[in-house]
Formats: C-alpha cells, structure tokens, sequence
C-alpha cells in the first residue's frame, strides 16, 4: 500500500492568494477600472530584489512568480498592455504613457525611490507589501503579497474584477 503523509504546515507555495480589502484603498477600485496599460519594474516588483552574482562577477539568476506571469497573459487576453521596465529606460516607457494614452490609463507599480518618477503620473500606483515606506504612502494601493512573490497577479485580480473581466476568464479556464 501506499502511504502519503502531509506536512502540518504547508509550505508558502500552497497558501491562499489572500488580497488586501479593498476597503482599505478606497480609491484603487475605481482606477483600476480604467487602466489600459499596466508598467511593472523588474526588481522588487516581478522578483524579490534580490541579485545572484555568478563567479565572473555579473548577476546570473532572478527568479520570477508563475502566477505574475498568468496574471500578465490574462490582461494581455482582455486588451491591457503590459510594459517591464528598469529605472535604467523608465523614460522611455512614460513617453508611452504620454503619446498613446492618457496618463489616468496607466498603472504603474513601483517599490522603491527610483519608481517615484515613472509613479508620479499614473492613474493606479501600486507598491507591493515590502516596498519602500515613502512609496507606500504615495500608492493607491498595497499588495498584500511581496515583489517575486505573487504581488504583480493579485494588481492584475484587481484590474480583471474592476473592469468585470475575472468572472469570465475564471469561467474559460475552468471550461
């Protein structure tokens, strides 16, 4: 016979994909419902922060959350355009913003100082749970999960349900 144990405390890769209540951030709702683009940073947002630096001295590895990535391809699916950035080109991506949509369209999430500026004119600004305190205060909304860790899909949750598209999608991949 087979036996299957299972551990008391499952590890974090099984736990809820809890959001913050929304009654917290009053105003995320109704921006989230017009956004047309949503710009996410790299470090810190899509990964932890941190860096592996390999044996010739120059970053190796990153790793990024799955479930951002689904979260990414389901805004994709419903028209939302996605653009990842580094503070090194973050111009170039407001420029974007500016030519092709207004900057109420835009979401942009951000964790640390250098973001402030790519942040300044969005319509939806997101920091995640371990961002920087002065972001925080300067965001509509704060994810409850970390950069790397599941914050990008719960900011794209947010955007699907207040444009009445995650019911939908939900309904399509249960099919």
């Amino acid at each position: 016979p087979l036996t299957i144990y299972f551990p008391i405390h499952m590890p974090s890769a099984f736990n809820v994909h809890n959001t913050n209540p929304l009654s917290q951030y009053p105003q995320a709702w109704e921006r989230a419902g017009s956004v047309k683009l949503l710009v996410l940073d790299v470090d810190g947002v899509l990964t932890n922060g941190q860096v592996f630096i390999g044996e010739n001295g120059k970053e190796s590895l990153k790793a990024f959350d799955i479930q951002d990535g689904l979260g990414i391809k389901l805004l994709e699916k419903i028209g939302i355009a996605t653009a990842i950035i580094t503070g090194r080109n973050s111009n170039m991506v407001l420029a974007r913003c500016a030519l092709a949509l207004q900057s109420s369209d835009c979401a942009v999430m951000g964790d640390d100082w250098p973001d402030f500026q790519m942040m300044k004119s969005a319509g939806l600004k997101v920091c995640p749970s371990q961002g920087h305190e002065a972001v925080k205060e300067t965001a509509h909304f704060v994810t409850s999960k970390s950069g790397g860790n599941g914050a990008v899909r719960e900011v794209c949750d947010l955007i699907l349900k207040a444009q009445n598209r995650y019911e939908e999608l939900l309904a399509q991949a249960r099919a």
